[in-house]
């Protein structure tokens, strides 16, 4: 009886433990869909925009480029609930009228692993100004942040 009991129990118990992709983990992408991948992004979006960048009330973004390779991800993110702000957003395949300054700052899709999250981000001021970075990114109690400095991939 006792056995059964306790067979009984931990059936019950395995049911509750969760695996590392699944979507009710916090921080890690979501097998069920690309929303919660996509929330995930926008998370990891967030935490270089504010740790890196310092984006905010006093250091408003160039227009965002999300980019990817095969141009298929397109993360609809609501800013807000990550306190950062995008106004305006850079189209590249905009024609550019002489004259125009050319600005955006630049986040490619994320890449997780059992660590978190590494991902590409780039900055441009101008003609022959931006740079580049690659960023680890962290998720814990209190959401995803850097973990330490970003490190330089370009300079122009």
């Amino acid at each position: 009886m006792r056995i059964a009991a306790l067979s009984a129990a931990l059936v019950a118990l395995a049911g509750c433990v969760s695996t590392p992709g699944e979507p009710g983990l916090p921080g890690l992408p979501g097998t069920q869909g690309e929303q919660a991948a996509n929330q995930n992004d926008c998370a990891v979006i967030a935490a270089v925009a504010k740790g890196h960048y310092q984006f905010g009330a006093g250091n408003t973004p160039p227009p965002l480029w999300l980019f990817s390779e095969g141009g298929d991800w397109k993360p609809v993110c609501e800013w807000s609930r990550y306190g950062v702000s995008f106004p305006t957003t850079y189209d590249p395949n905009r024609p550019h009228q002489p004259g125009d300054r050319v600005q955006w700052v630049q986040f490619r899709k994320p890449v997780y692993d059992g660590r978190g999250a590494t991902i590409e981000a780039g900055i441009l001021h101008g003609p022959l100004a931006g740079m580049g970075v690659r960023c680890r990114v962290v998720s814990g109690i209190a959401g995803w942040t850097l973990a330490g400095q970003c490190e330089n991939t370009w300079i122009s």
